[in-house]
């Protein structure tokens, strides 16, 4: 009224105080979700490991198998030729000159389980090799211990050198495993042919089977660790086939074809140089 000037204070509103407080709630709710996707992430990650270190316990004894029963059959066959008290073996009735080669293979196969086990988790030592006669070598066991409706057909070329820095036995493992899926995907029937050819920088390894295929739903998991199509499966001989060739070859192993009912074909690529 006197012309004069007057100062008048608001305080702030309760809804203006609250909101200060807002950014640190957000902060809070962030920090709850990370500790949380975090404990998740843990909790699916040690599963997983779980899951592989039981799966290779199985596919040990998987490994383990063959030979075994194998080693057991020879036995129980030299134990039925045993004629006297002092078990001595009678050679007139029996080859044991053809008998004890399979044996020594099996003995032979038991070291190779080992050594492929005791390579997993470090590097292997690679060294020039013939891929041609690693690819033989692991047909040729698995020929006599399949079905024998089973039959193997492997073409490469005459007199064309397959070096390739290689760990004949980590490889052979490969090879084996695709050779048994290819079985169980025929069901004891049907023709295995592995084709070998080249080029200047790599060489292809080529599996195909005559099996029932893979449908279009299960193609892209076909390398994820536990996945399977198998009752007794765990699903770790494709990814661990997949990890020797990628990560100890510096190759490429994948899924080239599958027809249904008419078969599947798996590709293997190898550098020739590292």
């Amino acid at each position: 009224p006197d012309g004069g000037h007057a100062l008048v204070y608001y305080e702030d509103t309760l809804l203006l105080r609250s909101l200060q407080w807002l950014p640190l709630f957000y902060l809070f709710i962030a920090i709850v979700l990370i500790v949380v996707s975090y404990n998740l992430f843990r909790t699916a990650r040690t599963a997983e490991q779980n899951r592989i270190w039981a799966g290779l316990a199985k596919e040990t004894a998987h490994q383990l198998g063959t030979p075994i029963s194998s080693l057991t059959g020879w036995v129980e066959y030299l134990k039925e030729k045993v004629k006297d008290e002092d078990s001595q073996l009678s050679t007139s009735n029996f080859q044991l000159p053809t008998i004890l080669p399979e044996i020594d293979k099996d003995l032979h196969r038991l070291e190779t389980i080992t050594q492929r086990f005791s390579k997993i988790g470090s590097l292997p030592e690679l060294q020039e090799s013939d891929v041609r006669q690693a690819t033989l070598a692991a047909v040729d066991y698995l020929r006599g211990r399949c079905p024998r409706r089973i039959r193997f057909e492997v073409a490469f070329p005459d007199n064309q050198p397959f070096l390739a820095p290689l760990n004949p036995t980590l490889y052979g493992w490969v090879v084996e495993n695709l050779c048994k899926n290819a079985i169980d995907a025929m069901e004891g029937a049907g023709t295995i042919t592995i084709t070998g050819s080249q080029d200047a920088r790599r060489i292809y390894i080529d599996i195909a089977d005559t099996g029932r295929g893979i449908p279009p739903a299960m193609q892209k998991r076909i390398f994820d660790s536990g996945f399977t199509t198998k009752t007794r499966g765990w699903g770790l001989g494709l990814p661990l086939a997949r990890r020797i060739v990628a990560q100890y070859h510096r190759g490429r192993l994948y899924l080239k074809y599958t027809i249904p009912n008419q078969g599947t074909c798996f590709r293997i690529v190898l550098p020739k140089k590292n």
